[in-house]
């Protein structure tokens, strides 16, 4: 039986534009708990919800489905003891070893998933609601907003504020203090200089952020067509290439090396805590720590 749900919170966590990530269990070598077509959502903190087997698997499921978040990429795992596999591996597949009693084997495949584009526009000109309605066609959320009023900026918002001189330099000190990923403002080069100029004085910071004039440069061109150059450059300042994620840190068995969730008694060694897949590597651990701390160390 499917869990339905799990699609009610992939739409939840959509609808509050928060990125998350599919793990599908695409593959099984039973025995294993996981099941053909078991999924689960893991949001970017790494909280798991839905099922794709058990202790094994799901500590490696949320690392990995982290780092997809991070870095924007899918990735298909290979989940089974050291050597299970021998050379067998397609390429682009990850062979992740885990150390399950079950001695089971998983195929999953983890895609991170992204919200639709936030887009604020903040004026009211014809240029505004074309830019607005060309996004919206995109699939973008997209808003006209009259007044410069950012209470739903996040941090993937993109803000394009074409006040035309009404009270340019307070819409784009808001934009700022609001943390979006762009903010551009429509206008003339000298008129940009202007606003800038004058938000320096007060000491605005992160003024270098600030796209003037935004758009691509298309020359003299009518007003509804701004809407495209601006719309163009917003497409290209989300296809641009991502610096490279950090690898997101886990807890890691120091005798068998499987990822592990902090569950069960610790122990703590040389002013470190570890932690254990199972009461047999715990109990190995304490028999010889320092052998397994160096092992660690080397990892």
């Amino acid at each position: 039986m499917h869990d339905w749900s799990i699609f009610d919170r992939a739409r939840e966590l959509s609808d509050r534009g928060e990125t998350f990530a599919w793990a599908t269990v695409v593959w099984r070598q039973g025995p294993s708990s996981g099941q053909e077509g078991s999924r689960a959502i893991v949001t970017a903190e790494g909280v798991l919800d839905g099922w794709i087997g058990g202790a094994c698997a799901e500590p490696v499921v949320v690392r990995e489905a982290r780092q997809a978040i991070a870095d924007g990429e899918p990735r298909l795992l290979l989940l089974g003891k050291s050597g299970q596999f021998g050379e067998a591996v397609p390429d682009g597949m990850t062979v992740v070893p885990i150390a399950c009693q079950s001695e089971g084997a998983l195929e999953i495949y983890v895609e991170p998933v992204e919200p639709a584009p936030h887009l604020l526009v903040v004026g009211k000109s014809p240029m505004a609601r074309t830019l607005v309605a060309l996004a919206t066609a995109l699939g973008w959320c997209a808003e006209l907003i009259a007044r410069a009023e950012f209470d739903d900026v996040g941090p993937r918002t993109m803000v394009v504020v074409a006040t035309q001189g009404h009270f340019d330099e307070d819409a784009v000190e808001g934009a700022l203090r609001a943390g979006p990923a762009y903010v551009g403002l429509v206008g003339s080069r000298r008129r940009g200089e202007a606003v800038l100029g004058y938000l320096a004085d007060r000491g605005v910071a992160d003024l270098q952020r600030v796209r003037v004039p935004c758009g691509l440069d298309l020359g003299p061109v009518p007003h509804r067509e701004i809407a495209v150059a601006i719309l163009a450059e917003l497409v290209a300042f989300r296809a641009a290439p991502r610096a490279p994620a950090p690898p997101v840190e886990d807890l890691v068995d120091p005798v068998c090396g499987m990822t592990v969730e902090p569950l069960g008694e610790p122990v703590e060694h040389e002013g470190r805590t570890y932690y254990f897949c199972c009461p047999g590597c715990r109990d190995a651990f304490r028999r010889d720590p320092a052998a397994h701390a160096r092992k660690d160390a080397r990892c």
